[in-house]
């Protein structure tokens, strides 16, 4: 993301009193504007979160990343997948699991993940092709087994499906599971859950500043409906359309995906929807 997108977010958070900033990646810390973006959303009063590999934490250049992070009191939500090192190995790396843990006992040492301002929360998903379990059980679970054995202490747990798309979905193709992944998904959909999800009160920024209805969307190029009142003058939503105009009311783009986000207990990027 270029200086003068990330100029235009910050234009953006100010004008709509927007309340939250949620950075994501791959890795967002590796953005060059990454700090001077967290420090102006920041001074609004903005909740700023950082969606957080934990391993970026040891890469040069980003010695002083978690400092940073805790001084402006940003929110980090990070990826631990599973709380053995086997799994989380074999789904992200070796040597992750390790690098994951010493991340979160720095972060535990900067006062992240005691219960108070700062906040630390790990996010879960499946390996294969199945529903996350309940949100709640899994949490405790997670939060004993890290604490008996590295004394780690964190706020929430949040539990995401598997998305039937990029990667996920063509190793479900390769494997011949999509078509019985999709069956799941649709048989469990609730429709308590479309109250809940994330595309109602979300937009999603991508690095040229387009706008997405989620980040699934944006990853499949399925950009956010233009308002009638810029309709057929230009091709796509920018972040700089949101200045000038009010996206309350407008239709999201939907597909078979969606399922994912509505299935069972449902998942947003804030975990579970029920």
């Amino acid at each position: 993301m270029s200086a003068e997108v990330i100029d235009t977010v910050i234009k953006v958070l100010a004008s709509r009193s927007i309340k939250t900033l949620d950075l994501t990646g791959g890795a967002p810390e590796l953005n060059v504007h990454f700090r001077r973006l967290v420090t102006a959303a920041r001074a609004l009063g903005v909740k700023v979160i950082d969606r957080c590999n934990l391993t970026i934490l040891f890469e040069p250049g980003q010695e002083t990343l978690a400092d940073f992070l805790a001084a402006s009191g940003v929110t980090i939500v990070a990826s631990l997948p599973c709380y053995s090192l086997k799994n989380v190995d074999e789904q992200r790396g070796k040597g992750t699991f390790e690098k994951s843990i010493k991340a979160l006992q720095q972060l535990n040492a900067l006062g992240y993940g005691r219960g108070g301002a700062l906040e630390l929360s790990l996010v879960y998903n499946p390996l294969g092709p199945s529903l996350p379990p309940a949100q709640a059980k899994l949490e405790a679970d997670y939060k004993r087994l890290l604490g008996e054995q590295f004394g780690i202490t964190f706020d929430h747990l949040y539990t995401l499906a598997n998305m039937p798309i990029q990667r996920f979905g063509s190793m479900l193709i390769s494997k011949g599971t999509f078509a019985g992944y999709m069956k799941l998904l649709r048989e469990n959909h609730q429709d308590a859950n479309i109250e809940a999800v994330m595309c109602r009160d979300t937009v999603s920024v991508d690095y040229n500043g387009a706008l997405y209805d989620c980040d699934f969307n944006q990853m499949l190029g399925l950009p956010a409906p233009l308002p009638l009142a810029i309709a057929g003058k230009k091709a796509r939503l920018h972040v700089s359309d949101l200045l000038s105009n009010d996206l309350h009311n407008q239709p999201i783009r939907i597909a078979d995906h969606c399922y994912g986000c509505t299935a069972g207990q449902g998942s947003s990027c804030g975990g579970a929807l029920a």
